[in-house]
Parts: structure tokens; sequence; C-alpha cells
């Protein structure tokens, strides 16, 4: 049984300021106060906007010559100059409340004050609605951190965290434990970064995932392990990515897909910022079979329609060249989507040349379309015919006609919905984009067969489903995880016949799999990526306090950034310079 204790915030314990910025009301008229922040507005010498973390208070500037030397300097002090004031809490005159401002109804009339720190000319203004390079924001981050969007941001997730953790280690028994940053490689999976020893030729790597370490947690008899872990990928640029990123990281003993499913819908449901509404549970499931055909992805959105049909059977008569030439193949179809009031939002232009195309070829077959899609008066059909890659091309058009058919004005997709999505029975393997003739893990090495699959792997493994899941957040993938292979003779396998991996980097798992392993499983939820969902950030670089930019480096602090030979000596490295960048450091 647990008990739960009502705990007030307060922010003005341990510091010298009796109230923050946020927090006066009418109630405190007559108090006297002593503030704290950054100057946010001044006019004409008459007030000035003081704000802080918790919002704005109006500061009133005395106007009397007894007061001449505040006046002087409150009106002279620069904006985001950070200021102490000490005055008394008064009620706004009548008709000059503000109903916008939470302390809208009263203001403090200054009486002393003191500029703890003068700002100097700033790079850019501290407001939301200005515009500014994200360049521009990242090389100034600790300017951008006061805006109010990345405050609030920061301060929900800080809070998320905090219930996850409650509900974890509270309610359910888990572990946090910390796991190791320096490591060794990783067979598979993302490219690691190196980090060089004292060792000649020897390298740590920094772990993708704490993925070796829980599994070996479990095999301690820990049960229940959680960590909010920092993970390292070497992903080059990539817009919307981050070369170390926030997890949580979970794995449990003894338990099932199943089971790990409700924990993580328990977990979301407790932790959900009450600001955002509520999410429902249990969510919604299909596996990843399903989820191709029908949205063309394994990570559907499903908050609006324009499903992936598929049209083979309406089409095959038609007698049209390219239609009959993609049904020829072994796995050819014709698949379409159907874009409701297309007409109206696309351009004259691409309107002429679709009907021409439709009168040459499709004639004789639009009725039975007609049908088959539930065509309405002004809808437009995209239709992609071939082998199974042309669902992820529709996919693709899905997602873009939705993107063009909101930018003309019509509301497909609702910004303040949250649709969760399990997608399971993912294939265990899947063949190399560089040589189709070998096989990579569809998730990662340590991943378990589907039970009704497991021979297969024996025989067949291109057929094997595996105990894969992922969850899904309006067509974003925010959570991934798997049951683990717990039998060694199994996992040599997976890595020696089907991957053609050296089984001996990861011996040591190999050997712990063969002293007592529990059966396992577990999770990852993206941090970052779920934030930046839930306040609608328009990238996971504006739900992290100090993020780098796409192409993997800090603005601020100039990083990643040359070392001398004397330093990298220790390591036995030479670095072996480009012609063109001897030369650039010659001059």
């Amino acid at each position: 049984m647990v008990s739960f204790r009502l705990i007030l915030t307060n922010f003005n314990s341990f510091v010298t300021r009796t109230n923050t910025c946020g927090e006066l009301r009418s109630a405190h008229v007559g108090q006297k106060v002593t503030l704290y922040g950054w100057v946010q507005y001044q006019r004409q010498g008459l007030f000035l906007v003081l704000r802080d973390f918790q919002g704005l208070t109006q500061v009133i500037i005395p106007q009397d010559e007894a007061h001449s030397h505040l006046k002087e300097l409150l009106s002279s002090a620069p904006l985001e100059s950070v200021v102490r004031v000490t005055g008394t809490v008064s009620p706004r005159p009548l008709g000059q409340e503000n109903p916008k401002m939470p302390t809208g109804d009263i203001e403090v009339k200054a009486e002393t004050a003191e500029i703890l720190n003068s700002c100097k000319k700033l790079p850019f203004e501290i407001k939301d609605f200005i515009k500014k390079s994200e360049a521009l924001r990242m090389q100034y981050r600790y300017l951008d951190l006061r805006s109010p969007r990345l405050q609030s941001a920061l301060r929900l997730r800080s809070r998320l965290v905090m219930s996850m953790r409650q509900y974890l280690c509270n309610l359910h028994g888990f572990v946090d434990v910390e796991t190791p940053t320096l490591f060794k490689r990783t067979p598979g999976g993302a490219k690691e970064f190196l980090v060089p020893s004292r060792e000649p030729g020897k390298f740590y790597s920094l772990p993708q995932s704490p993925q070796q370490f829980k599994q070996l947690l479990m095999v301690g008899g820990l049960d229940r392990y959680f960590q909010v872990a920092r993970c390292y990928r070497d992903e080059g640029s990539r817009p919307d990515r981050q070369p170390e990123f926030t997890q949580i990281d979970i794995e449990m003993s003894f338990v099932d897909q199943a089971g790990i499913q409700r924990l993580v819908e328990g977990l979301l449901q407790h932790s959900w910022p009450e600001e955002r509404g509520s999410i429902m549970t249990p969510f919604p499931s299909m596996t990843y079979e399903e989820a191709l055909a029908e949205y063309g992805t394994d990570k559907p959105d499903t908050r609006f329609g324009m499903k992936i049909v598929d049209i083979s059977d309406v089409l095959r008569g038609s007698g049209v060249h390219f239609v009959q030439n993609a049904l020829s193949y072994p796995h050819g179809s014709i698949r379409a989507i159907c874009i409701p009031q297309g007409v109206k939002y696309l351009t004259n232009k691409d309107l002429e040349s679709l009907k021409e195309s439709a009168k040459s070829e499709f004639n004789q077959v639009r009725q039975k379309l007609s049908l088959a899609l539930n065509m309405q008066e002004d809808d437009v059909v995209l239709l992609a015919a071939g082998e199974h890659k042309q669902c992820c091309a529709l996919g693709a058009l899905r997602l873009l006609s939705a993107n063009l058919l909101e930018a003309a004005g019509l509301a497909l997709r609702d910004p303040t919905a949250f649709h969760f999505l399990w997608v399971v029975d993912f294939p265990l393997f899947l063949p190399k984009a560089e040589n189709p003739t070998e096989l990579e893990s569809a998730h990662h090495p340590f991943t378990a067969p589907h039970p009704s699959d497991a021979s297969l792997l024996y025989s067949d493994p291109t057929k094997v489903r595996s105990q894969h899941y992922d969850l899904v957040l309006n067509g974003n993938e925010v959570g991934g995880g798997s049951i683990r292979i717990h039998n060694a003779e199994q996992q040599r396998f997976v890595l020696e016949k089907v991957l053609k991996e050296d089984s001996e980097v990861l011996s040591h798992l190999i050997e712990a799999l063969e002293l007592g392993a529990p059966p396992h499983g577990g999770i990852a939820l993206g941090l970052d990526r779920l934030i930046s969902l839930i306040v609608d950030a328009p990238s996971i670089r504006d739900v992290i306090a100090f993020p780098k930019s796409f192409r993997g480096r800090d603005l601020m602090g100039n990083a990643p950034d040359y070392v001398t030979p004397e330093e990298l000596e220790p390591y036995h490295i030479q670095v072996s310079w480009p012609l063109e960048e001897k030369e650039a450091k010659k001059n």
C-alpha cells in the first residue's frame, strides 16, 4: 500500500528573494517583497516589467525627487539586465488591470533596487515571436533558454521524468541503475563513437544504448531495471537526430510482450501532463505487414484516413499496359490512395495533366475504381504499380498530400490529439541495403524470434518474425523493444550463421547466457522525441537544453575542436591531414 502526501512547491526556500515574479496576486497587496529577475520591458522611466522563470511582475518606478537616484537607476537599466527590486505590492489603478497576465491585478512600487549585472547589446530579443536563425539561437543557447517556450518545455520534461521515476521505482519496484558509457563496440546497429585509450590501438566505444548491460543485470538477478540513459550514435548529418540523446530504458525478467506493453501504457498514463488531456489505454495494435499495406510505413500516423487500398483485382482485366506489366511480377500489385477534396487544392495545371492521363488509359475502369475507393466528387486518386516498394512510395505521398491539404486550409490532423499505436510482428531479419543477399537484424541481434517461427530460424531465417514491438505516436516512433534471446546457443547461431558476425566480440554476453540467464525483455522510450511531440515542438532540439546542430556540432562551445599533437601522444594517435586543411592551418 502506497501513501501519497500533498507537497507544495516552495520556490523561495534557501534564496534571498521573498517571492517569484509570477506568484504575486491581490492577496499579497500591502506586503513588502523582494524580487529578482531580468528587465523584460521598460517604458519611459515610468515602469518596467521584471521577468523570472515563473512569470512577470510590473514594477512602478517612483517619480518624486526623493527617489530620483532610484528612477535614474531603473530607467537606465538595459533590457535583460539582472535586477533586485524591493517594494510594496499595490493594486493596479482601476481600468489598468491586465487579464492576460496572472499578476495583472497588482504592481510593485519600487523602494530600493540594485543592478546586479548590466546587459550589453543582445544578438537577438528574448521573445518567442521574434524570428531568429537556429544557428544564432544555438550559438547563444544560454540566451535562448530564457524564452518562455524553452523554459516551459524543459520544466515539463523534468516533471514527466520525475513522475516516470515514481511510477517505476515507487509503485512497481524497479531499480534505478547507472551503466557505463565507456564500453566496447557492439556488432550491427548504428555506428558508434570511438574513444581512444592509452593502450596502443585499443579504443572504447560510447554505447548506442545500455542494451548489453541491462540484459546482464537480468542475469545478475535484479529482476527490474530502469534508467534515464544517455546514449550515443555517430549518424552524421541528419536533420532531426542528435549524436547524444536520452531514453527511458527498461528491462524485466520473466515477462512477455503483453507485460511490457501494459507496463508502458500504465507508465505513460501515470506521467502524462494534465494540461495535455488524458490518454486512453490499452493502445491499439497492428502488425508490421498491416502497417506497410495500409499506410506504407512501419510508423503510421493514424490521426487521419487516406489508407492505401490494393486495387489489383479491380484493374486486372483492364488491358492497360503498365497495369498488366506491374501485375506480371511475382509480388506485383496496384495500390492507391484517395485524397479527399484533392481537386480543390491542386493547381489547374496538375489537374489537367491528370485528366488527360485518365482519359487515355482509365475510362474503361473508372466506375470500378470509384466503387473500390469510395470516391466522392472532387477527390483525387494516386496510383502506384509494381512490387512491394510501391507501398513505401504511397506512404510518403500520403503524408505529403496531408501536408499540402493542411497548408491549403483543410484540417486533417488534430494537433491536440495523441494517437498511440503498437506495431508488432516485425521480421527478425531484413536484407542489407548495400548487399541484399546478406541479412541484418531488423531491431538488434539480441531480439528473440517469434515462438511460432522459432524452427524457421535454422531453415529459412528470412521468414522469421520477431518478438520486437515499436510504440508509435502520431506517425513517430517513440519507443522500441523486444523479448531477448536468453539461450546461448541460439544467440551464437544468430550472430555467426545468420548475421556472419564474430561472436567473440560478445563472448562475455554469450557466457552469461550459459550461466542461468532468465527469460527477459524490455523497451526504450525516446525521451527527446516524446517530449517534442507532447509540446508540439518543431524539432527535438527545442526540448534539449544544449543540443547539437544537425551536423553534430556544438555551435556555442565550438565542439568538436582540434587538439595538439602533444595531447594526442599518450593515445598513440597521429592525425593525417587532408592537403587543403594542411595549407589552411599553415596560413
